[in-house]
């Protein structure tokens, strides 16, 4: 069967609020040398996307306009460039895009930025993978959390914090998941005392929160949401080289700590070592929610609210 003229895809011709969201008829793309083009059927939307969209991150990662979005994706081989052998025409595959182009129903990829989709992985969960896997396994290796240690992390209900608290609790970390407490059980059933994290403004009652709940000390702390608990960690006592952050870049130059993302964890072998783990159980994806790709405004609408636990993804 002959493939479509044109795709559809997720585009924004400026920065600025959802609004700039849109659905764009687009050529369909042609697999260059060494790509495959795929039919998306999942693609995770995710907090880093939205900073791009309103040119938070402009400095760092500029957008060329008009520009699609997206990194996470989910589908099938519909089409080999030329010199392909890794994949087949009809083959699922799940992994990621970095020319911003996965909230679409089609888009061309690398095949060394593919693996092959477990079975076991819904569409949802292998279409939300690649982001939150790679981020949550360069955040904990970056603090190197050892057996019978406490780390404290913040957000930790959210699509990397849940990853982050089931793999830190998988080494035998004793973890502190900070969080609102809808989320207490979850937290509870995957490992993880849970913190409430109290007034944005006022962290004082937090501190005392950590401080009781780990009165021997708390050895490492990864930031999933913002500078203020950067700070919070320091002021505890813990050792610079020992915390981390996904969110707060300036923060993290100015106290000295670290911030390791998904691009340091780019890589077909950590994504083959993640996918393994969620299709064998060890590890769960949450899905919030899903959305068809038309209803990409009410996506971001319901992950800018930050309260939503898991992954939301997109349906084409």
């Amino acid at each position: 069967m002959s493939l479509p003229t044109h795709a559809r895809a997720v585009q924004i011709d400026r920065y600025g609020t959802r609004d700039e969201l849109h659905i764009a008829s687009i050529p369909m793309p042609v697999p260059a040398e060494g790509e495959v083009l795929v039919e998306v059927k999942a693609a995770g939307i995710n907090p880093g996307e939205a900073a791009i969209r309103r040119g938070d991150l402009a400095a760092m990662w500029p957008s060329t306009f008009p520009s699609g979005e997206g990194s996470d994706l989910a589908g099938v081989v519909v089409e080999l460039g030329a010199g392909v052998t890794d994949f087949a025409v009809g083959d699922e595959v799940l992994g990621f895009s970095f020319t911003r182009s996965s909230h679409a129903t089609h888009t061309a990829v690398p095949v060394t930025q593919l693996i092959a989709k477990p079975a076991e992985l819904s569409w949802p969960v292998a279409g939300a993978l690649y982001v939150v896997g790679a981020t949550a396994y360069a955040a904990v290796r970056a603090v190197d959390a050892q057996a019978g240690e406490t780390v404290a992390v913040s957000a930790a209900a959210g699509g990397v914090g849940t990853i982050v608290v089931q793999l830190l609790a998988r080494a035998g970390v004793r973890v502190l998941g900070i969080a609102g407490p809808a989320n207490d059980s979850w937290l509870v059933s995957h490992g993880a005392v849970p913190v409430h994290y109290g007034a944005a403004d006022d962290l004082s009652d937090l501190a005392a929160q950590l401080t009781a709940a780990a009165p021997n000390g708390i050895d490492a702390f990864i930031d999933l949401f913002g500078p203020q608990y950067l700070q919070l960690a320091v002021d505890l006592g813990i050792a610079r080289d020992r915390i981390e952050t996904i969110a707060s870049f300036a923060k993290a130059a100015e106290l000295g700590t670290k911030s390791e993302g998904s691009s340091d964890a780019s890589t077909r072998e950590v994504l083959s070592e993640m996918a393994g783990l969620v299709a064998s159980g060890e590890v769960e994806i949450p899905i919030a929610a899903t959305y068809p790709l038309d209803e990409v405004q009410a996506a971001f609408e319901q992950l800018e609210q930050r309260h939503t636990r898991g992954k939301i993804v997109l349906i084409p």
